[in-house]
């Protein structure tokens, strides 16, 4: 809840937010933009208004746009005012005793005292520093004695010697002594070393500093969407700043009148949580009002705007009505892989975990009317509960360009108010020769695994947190022949089963109660597991294990190990890992465990500083079955490929190049060319880890990078497996060479005609 203060003075007023302090100071109508930086003025004003109300965390000038001065920002102005205050309590300052003289030498240092107090500390803080230097300077350099009283100026140095001192402790002034050799007192530009504001337009939340960083070196610079996203870095800050300036924060300011008053209109609609059942759909719907809404309000005031400009505007109303804001543009980003927004909301800036450059500071901070709109959608959309009584919501959030998992906390657990964490998923499924390019695996890992997925085996994907479990999961199922069914079941909806439908997949996705956040009318994950095996011979795939629904999961292995693919995600940094998370915090019996196949494991790699990390599948480990009691102890675990630090990438184990696999020979055994013949087997593993790397090759060598997506690797799967059909039919066995032949022909033919 907000509270606000009106003060008797009507250009400003006092709004406090939980410990958040603004200083809200009325610019509207005025014709100078208000700045502290640039504008003596503005700064004793603030000063002024400082010495009156007191401290602030947060100043802000408000005009059609809001100049947001925070932090550190405001702290330093606060504590300036402070130190003024305190001259002017203090009667040695402006006092007459206290400058030791007469009525011949006494004005000149009372002025030189009223002048600096009352004029230079407000306006130009840097400037009466400097003058207050070379005037103390002066004093101690020249003995000077009155001709009239007699006495010397000692006293009076003194005393500027000890507001000296303490100025110089000053944030303000500690912050730009390294520069003041180059100080020019006739510009303003060393304050913006200082400050720099974050400008919100005033029918936007979010605030977004707009200038670079001062001293910052730019460290990459990329766009996305016809969004410029700069990786920045200052020498004083570990984390790097990721820099955004949208779209809607550069506009004229008759669009953000018109824009204003669109949102206006807008907002008495009261969404519905039907809206957000096919939140696409509902997109198009208010794109297309708001198009009409906007074109109307141009017409009315005789502007003209073309339709590309009107188009632009419907996107940004629409991303501020029923959308997420902000967040969106961010979410849009492949390289952004997490988001946190820490309470309180107001106080602290969104940050981000980068492909490349780790964990970031962002230009952008969110107020509480944005959260709190947030977490009103997410509960329509997920039809779950956030209340004191279930402080914790999990849902998933699809915008333009992206999915993502969002996990909300909001009080008592977050004392501070609503926070939010964004798992960032591809809008479009990750492929194997994805992977293969992004080094998360290699092209024989992708073909190995592609063979396990073929041959129907039981699989737990694992990993630590952000590793790439669910990606690595929905590349698997890419692998699963659309002639197969399969089944989803998850707590919440990660994997991209809109997409998978959009695709030709035959799939059902199941929806159950979440371990922390259980939804009256949703059913548990055990249920659903349950629920999935009555429902016709399918593949399941469980998006992650994570409590009693464990003891169903090894229910459905053990039926499904010979039919189709069972899978699912665990956390769990090693095979025993996963058998300890499994078998002593989940409670399935050790007998039940071996009907795990294979476990692939998922870890980011960190670079020698600890400050970069990149994912990538760090173990593919068979799960033998005659073993008692620990697995690890009786050789119950058997890497089949183990990842290299020295290379960055996974290599066989001897034990796979000597063919002592057991689940790649029980494959082979329902095959009768295959059965007793490792050879055999290890061709066709070969065969399909060469149309990976043809693929990967071709895509980059030909610029081709959409043959790299589920679309095209789907139709190669097919055209693979019907030529594999037809030759067994035609040859009576599965010739390799031949396969791989025929399957070239095609892919050359295909590519040759995509642009």
């Amino acid at each position: 809840m907000v509270k606000t203060n009106e003060k008797t003075q009507k250009n400003y007023r006092i709004i406090s937010e939980g410990n958040q302090k603004t200083l809200l100071i009325n610019y509207e109508g005025y014709a100078i933009v208000p700045s502290i930086e640039d504008r003596p003025f503005c700064m004793a004003q603030v000063i002024n208004l400082l010495l009156d109300v007191g401290s602030v965390t947060q100043v802000a000038f408000r005009q059609r746009e809001d100049f947001i001065y925070d932090g550190a920002q405001a702290e330093a102005l606060s504590e300036l005012a402070e130190f003024i205050k305190g001259l002017l309590e203090n009667d040695h300052v402006l006092g007459s005793a206290s400058f030791g003289g007469c009525s011949v030498c006494l004005p000149a240092r009372r002025n030189f005292m009223e002048i600096f107090v009352m004029s230079e500390l407000r306006e130009d803080p840097i400037g009466a520093y400097v003058h207050l230097t070379k005037r103390l300077q002066e004093e101690k350099s020249t003995k000077r004695v009155c001709t009239n009283c007699k006495r010397s100026n000692d006293t009076f140095a003194k005393l500027l010697e000890n507001i000296f001192n303490k100025m110089s402790k000053l944030a303000i002034i500690k912050q730009v002594i390294p520069h003041l050799k180059n100080y020019d007192p006739s510009n303003r530009d060393i304050y913006k070393i200082i400050f720099n504001p974050e400008i919100k337009p005033n029918f936007l939340f979010a605030k977004v500093a707009k200038t670079l960083p001062i001293g910052a070196k730019e460290l990459s610079a990329y766009d996305v969407s016809g969004n410029r996203i700069i990786i920045l870095k200052k020498k004083e800050d570990i984390r790097p700043i990721y820099h955004l300036v949208p779209p809607e924060y550069d506009l004229l300011e008759e669009h953000y009148l018109i824009l204003g008053r669109a949102k206006d209109i807008l907002a008495k609609h009261k969404p519905t949580k039907a809206e957000f059942v096919d939140p696409e759909h509902t997109r198009e719907v208010f794109k297309k009002v708001g198009k009409d809404l906007i074109s109307d309000l141009v017409r009315s005031k005789g502007m003209n705007v073309d339709y590309d400009l009107i188009d632009k505007l419907a996107d940004i109303l629409v991303r501020y009505t029923i959308g997420f804001g902000l967040i969106e543009l961010i979410l849009k980003d492949p390289k952004v892989q997490d988001i946190s927004i820490n309470s309180p909301a107001s106080m602290t800036q969104i940050t981000i975990i980068h492909a490349d450059y780790g964990e970031c500071v962002t230009n952008i901070t969110i107020t509480p009317m944005d959260v709190d709109a947030w977490a009103t959608k997410l509960r329509l959309m997920s039809g779950r509960p956030l209340d004191e009584s279930n402080p914790v919501l999990d849902a998933e959030l699809l915008v333009p360009g992206s999915r993502s998992r969002v996990a909300v906390i909001q009080p008592p657990l977050s004392p501070s108010g609503l926070a939010f964490s964004f798992r960032r998923h591809r809008d479009r499924p990750w492929t194997l020769p994805l992977f293969v390019k992004n080094r998360m695996l290699t092209h024989l890992a992708a073909g190995l695994l592609d063979f396990i997925i073929q041959g129907g085996r039981t699989m737990l994907v694992a990993g630590t947190r952000s590793a790439g479990k669910t990606s690595v999961l929905a590349s698997l199922m890419v692998q699963i022949p659309r002639t197969v069914r399969i089944i989803t079941v998850e707590d919440t909806l990660e994997i991209p089963v809109y997409e998978f439908k959009k695709l030709n997949y035959d799939i059902q996705s199941l929806k159950v109660q979440s371990v922390i956040t259980k939804g009256e009318q949703e059913i548990t994950a055990a249920e659903g597991i349950r629920t999935s095996l009555r429902m016709g011979d399918s593949s399941l795939i469980v998006g992650e294990v994570r409590s009693e629904e464990a003891i169903a999961l090894y229910e459905a292995m053990r039926v499904g190990a010979l039919a189709n693919v069972v899978a699912g995600t665990i956390h769990g940094d090693s095979p025993y890992g996963v058998f300890d998370r499994v078998v002593n915090d989940l409670k399935v019996p050790k007998t039940s465990f071996k009907a795990t196949d294979i476990i692939v494991v998922c870890n980011p790699v960190k670079s020698a500083s600890g400050l970069k990390q990149q994912r990538r599948v760090v173990q593919i480990t068979e799960v033998r079955k005659d073993w008692d009691e620990d697995p690890l102890k009786e050789h119950g675990f058997v890497d089949l490929m183990v990842y290299n630090p020295k290379t960055d990438q996974l290599e066989a184990t001897d034990a796979l190049l000597q063919g002592e696999s057991d689940v790649l020979k029980s494959i082979g055994s329902r095959v009768r060319e295959w059965a007793g013949d490792f050879e055999a087997i290890w061709q066709n593993i070969e065969l399909r880890a060469k149309i990976v790397q043809d693929i990967l090759d071709a895509a980059e060598n030909q610029n081709k990078p959409q043959i790299l997506e589920a679309d095209f690797v789907v139709q190669s799967n097919d055209v693979l497996h019907t030529i594999m059909d037809q030759i067994k039919e035609s040859e009576g066995k599965t010739d390799t060479k031949l396969i791989y032949n025929e399957w070239l022909a095609w892919f050359k033919q295909k590519i040759s005609k995509i642009d």
